[in-house]
């Protein structure tokens, strides 16, 4: 194996996770990250790994694509999912973390890793040499972006993203809410806001003519749409969406809930579920006071909407996330083209597994499409004329027959089998 380094752009979920798979097996790495020189609009700390649009990496069920996903990372050896597991905060079945101490904690270990270099420095030239894995995030510097642009060759594409208000337990109307989780799922993980029909419609007008941050936003990724955007599509939109009155048990019949989620361990802080927002700072304090429970409501950090820029991956990327115009360049996480926290986890993952394979003279080689990560390796780099990031889920893997009810399951233990054998064989020493 050469003794050159290999170089990693970007020290969020994919650079991390890629930094640490290369340097527990003795590479070399230089982690080169903007921060504190530079942070987006997007971020506020200086910490590695922090997660800027909520503190879900959603389910971890097994019966679901993000918890065969998650088992696939563990199976594959990944570092930030047992850390993520152990700065959970309840949330049902879901994984969510304390964001500050799953930050701290990826940041500690880092740069405890004596393998790794970690270089604050804002990248506009990808000339380093060697293998290099650029893991920037969808909201990288403009100049790293137009480098990449004029590598590839393409234009990039780009979609809104948006986050949720966190706001204080203190100034929750406790008298106006009830602990409970859906169908009891996760217990009592979430502290439910209910609203009378009046109260919703009321809500409803306030919210589709309150002032938003940016007027023209261009396309939206249905997976984090801002409510103010769903709420337009229709009345009753919200009411099968995040505000779904459904699965509660000895609440009476609300006619919209409106869910928080704990955002740290100590329970001080909770985030609105399913409330990403591009309304002005004012108005989503204005707004978001009309929900009876939050009628005193203290904002500690408002939603935001940022652009998120990605690659034109089926252009631009092979499966095996090398550049095809510079094939020393691997692309992961958001920028490749998936969406999600684990995903661009996933992505930083098999991005390290592939270029420890290169050093080690061998060829690279994709997880099978029998896995969610190679399911949406495949997708990715498949031909598309509209193509648009992708979450994890089971409608991108191969078909399985059978009953309807069994499939779900079905789908995760192939994963897993299929996982377990492509780390035995290729990440483990294998051919």
């Amino acid at each position: 194996m050469t003794n050159k380094p290999v170089t990693i752009v970007g020290g969020g979920l994919a650079g991390t996770e890629a930094a640490l798979f290369l340097a527990r097996r003795g590479v070399k790495v230089k982690l080169y990250e903007a921060k504190p020189l530079w942070r987006s609009a997007a971020h506020k700390s200086d910490g590695l790994a922090e997660l800027v649009c909520s503190n879900s990496l959603k389910s971890d069920i097994d019966t679901t694509a993000s918890g065969a996903l998650k088992n696939e990372l563990r199976i594959f050896g990944s570092r930030l999912i047992p850390i993520a597991d152990g700065c959970r905060v309840p949330a049902g079945g879901a994984l969510a973390v304390d964001r500050d101490a799953f930050s701290a904690a990826v940041t500690a270990e880092v740069k405890q890793e004596k393998n790794i270099e970690v270089i604050s420095r804002v990248v506009d030239k990808l000339d380093f040499g060697g293998i290099v894995i650029v893991c920037a995030g969808p909201v990288c510097h403009d100049a790293l972006a137009a480098e990449l642009m004029r590598i590839s060759g393409e234009s990039s594409l780009s979609f809104y993203d948006a986050a949720a208000p966190i706001i204080t337990a203190e100034c929750i109307d406790t008298d106006r809410a009830f602990f409970g989780a859906r169908y009891g799922k996760g217990g009592d993980d979430y502290l439910n806001c209910p609203m009378t029909k009046d109260e919703y419609l009321a809500f409803y007008d306030a919210l589709v003519h309150a002032e938003r941050a940016v007027d023209e936003i261009g396309g939206v990724f249905e997976g984090c749409m801002p409510v103010e955007v769903m709420a337009a599509r229709g009345e009753d939109a919200l009411r099968y969406g995040p505000l779904r009155p459904v699965g509660f048990r000895d609440a009476g019949k609300p006619y919209a809930v409106l869910q928080l989620r704990r955002e740290n361990t100590e329970s001080t802080l909770y985030n609105l579920v399913g409330f990403q927002t591009n309304l002005r700072f004012g108005e989503q304090k204005r707004v978001f006071s009309m929900i009876p429970a939050l009628k005193n409501i203290e904002i500690v950090r408002y939603g935001v909407m940022h652009r998120n820029t990605f690659l034109n991956a089926p252009k631009t990327l092979g499966a095996d996330l090398r550049l095809k115009a510079a094939p020393d360049i691997f692309v992961a996480g958001q920028l490749c083209g998936v969406e999600g926290y684990v995903e661009s986890m996933a992505t930083g993952l098999i991005a390290a597994a592939e270029a420890h394979r290169l050093l080690n003279g061998k060829d690279t080689s994709v997880p099978p499409p029998e896995t969610i990560v190679g399911a949406l390796l495949g997708y990715i780099s498949a031909e598309n004329e509209h193509f648009q990031p992708m979450n994890a889920n089971f409608g991108i893997l191969p078909p399985i027959g059978g009953k309807k009810a069994d499939r779900k399951r079905a789908y995760y233990d192939r994963s897993a089998a299929a996982a377990a054998k492509w780390a035995e064989t290729t990440l483990n020493g294998g051919a």
